[in-house]
């Protein structure tokens, strides 16, 4: 396959708001060892990038500067190790970095096969949030058919990932948004309850929905003053899971409640696992979710589709909040 030399791709000139997102042409990424080169026709938006963008989270060593963590294309071409009969195949992948680019490299064990029941912006849209919810909600607060789980911002990619998992597993969402309009949206899609966050104490919300017995988790990516308000939403043996510190680093607890009511502190970042870990997490969502993805029962909501050229825009309307669900890039 004949492949261009150079390719069309967001930079970051400096940390700064998003108009330092700037397109350039940058000459094609060469795969490594165990990876492939995808022909990228979208790229997801994550609040990651937007935090890269302002100089708040750097890539881990050896990965591309370049934003974007998730994509979907053609495989063009191959690196040492992986079969040259891959070529073609239409893939989603998680990537370390990369994303917004006309070529992408990706680790081959990352990737998911595109079915015909997602467009390829779809298909962009998966990867990320679908390996982040799963991991932390089903393997981290391990929740199973019956628990019941508080997801904070029940509107964004996690979120609506969160919600639509938990209905195809059966467990209970209780999710928290800033709007009535966002709170009707998230019923929509098919949250159990949602809570106005600004007009309601989501704790004591929380508390009347579960007639006083708590959730048996909690997805939270705000931190700060949430932590110890999320511990007083859990039942006894409950799960407190952290993926994001959007409201704040640090916290205060009071420990001797999370002994007595044996709760459990975890959580987890993604992007800086070992290609290893990530290729596990891949194959068990091939084996466990991808077929319900290939059957039709489970898409993300994508709020809005930018040209790559507007990833600017894309970013200025993460910021704004005023999306449901996940922005995407279209490449070509």
């Amino acid at each position: 396959m004949n492949l261009p030399e150079t390719m069309r791709a967001i930079t970051i000139s400096e940390p700064g708001g998003p108009e330092v997102l700037i397109e350039t042409q940058l000459p094609l990424p060469v795969p490594a060892p165990g990876e492939v080169l995808i022909e990228v026709a979208a790229a997801g938006v994550n609040r990651p990038d937007v935090l890269q963008r302002q100089g708040r989270y750097p890539p881990p060593p050896g990965a591309s500067p370049l934003p974007g963590l998730e994509v979907a294309g053609m495989i063009v071409a191959v690196g040492e190790g992986v079969d040259p009969g891959v070529i073609g195949e239409r893939v989603c992948s998680l990537v370390a970095g990369g994303g917004y680019a006309e070529y992408a490299c990706a680790d081959y064990g990352q990737c998911l096969t595109v079915p015909a029941a997602l467009s390829m912006e779809e298909a962009a849209a998966m990867p990320e949030t679908l390996m982040t919810v799963w991991h932390n909600l089903f393997e981290r607060a391990y929740v199973v058919n019956g628990d019941s789980v508080l997801i904070h911002g029940g509107t964004s990619g996690i979120g609506t990932m969160a919600v639509a998992l938990c209905r195809l597993f059966g467990i209970t969402t209780i999710v928290t948004c800033g709007s009535d309009e966002k709170c009707r949206a998230a019923l929509d899609w098919g949250a159990g309850h949602a809570i106005n966050y600004r007009s309601e104490d989501f704790v004591e919300a929380v508390k009347r929905v579960t007639a006083g017995a708590g959730v048996t988790a909690v997805l939270d990516m705000v931190g700060g003053d949430y932590l110890p308000r999320n511990l007083e939403c859990l039942a006894e043996d409950g799960r407190h899971v952290s993926i994001a510190v959007l409201g704040g680093a640090k916290a205060e607890i009071f420990i001797p409640k999370v002994m007595t009511r044996r709760l459990t502190l975890t959580g987890s970042t993604l992007r800086p696992r070992s290609a290893g870990f990530k290729a596990l997490l891949v194959d068990e969502i091939r084996q466990t979710v991808w077929p319900m993805v290939t059957d039709g029962e489970l898409r993300p909501a994508l709020d809005r589709t930018f040209p790559l050229a507007h990833a600017a825009q894309a970013h200025a309307l993460m910021e704004a909040g005023e999306h449901v669900g996940k922005i995407a890039l279209k490449v070509r």
